[in-house]
């Protein structure tokens, strides 16, 4: 088999991180059909969107409309994001969403996860709390419930979340993001040498999976 890394540079409050993950779970499907030797291998970074998010988070509507311009510039982005996610198989529901949350303790169960096998199953029912349910990532309760989900103990990932373990490990990530000139997510690093930066169709994902799979 040909392994193939994919380093994907993300935050659990990004609809268009939702979005992209769709997109690339299609290139890869089409890329099987090509390569059936190739063998990805996902591995997702953390990004902080809004690092000034309070620990408790705030309410979600009021600071979109401030950050970009008021209620009918915000209806505008909503309606636009809906549509590409109707196109990627998601029904955003941004109504629901209540909290604008810290996605600190989302990214260290990420962390953890990786660290203990795939966090893909994790990192699906993150995005789907957020923008399916307008659930609080931000809180440990749901976190631990969705970690749970995934095989983990509730309570033992519930003291984890309570502690500061990995935060540090966690807040590196960012800065090396910050640090490779990332300013925007999602960001996807193919073979450790390709970047990609958005949510982009599936056909040039497509494309961009076949450059990095050609010889260095």
């Amino acid at each position: 088999m040909t392994e193939l890394q994919i380093d994907i540079v993300s935050d659990v409050v990004c609809p268009w991180c939702f979005i992209g993950k769709r997109r690339l779970e299609a290139a890869l499907r089409e890329l099987k059909n090509e390569r059936p030797d190739v063998a990805p291998r996902i591995r997702w970074l953390p990004f902080f969107l809004n690092p000034d998010t309070p620990e408790a988070g705030e309410p979600y509507r009021p600071f979109l409309e401030r950050k970009f311009g008021g209620p009918e510039k915000l209806a505008q982005i909503w309606a636009q994001i809906s549509e590409a996610g109707r196109g990627a198989g998601i029904d955003f529901a941004f109504e629901r969403i209540e909290t604008r949350a810290n996605t600190l303790k989302a990214h260290r169960l990420i962390h953890r996860a990786q660290a203990r096998g795939d966090a893909d199953a994790l990192v699906e029912r993150l995005f789907a709390a957020q923008f399916l349910r307008g659930e609080n990532v931000g809180d440990a309760a749901v976190l631990a419930r969705l970690a749970a989900e995934c095989g983990e103990g509730e309570a033992e990932t519930l003291a984890y979340l309570r502690s500061d373990e990995d935060a540090a490990a966690v807040r590196a990530g960012f800065e090396r993001a910050q640090q490779m000139g990332i300013t925007g997510v999602p960001f996807f690093i193919l073979a450790g040498r390709y970047g990609v930066g958005g949510a982009q169709p599936p056909e040039l994902m497509l494309d961009a999976l076949r450059q990095a799979l050609e010889p260095a």
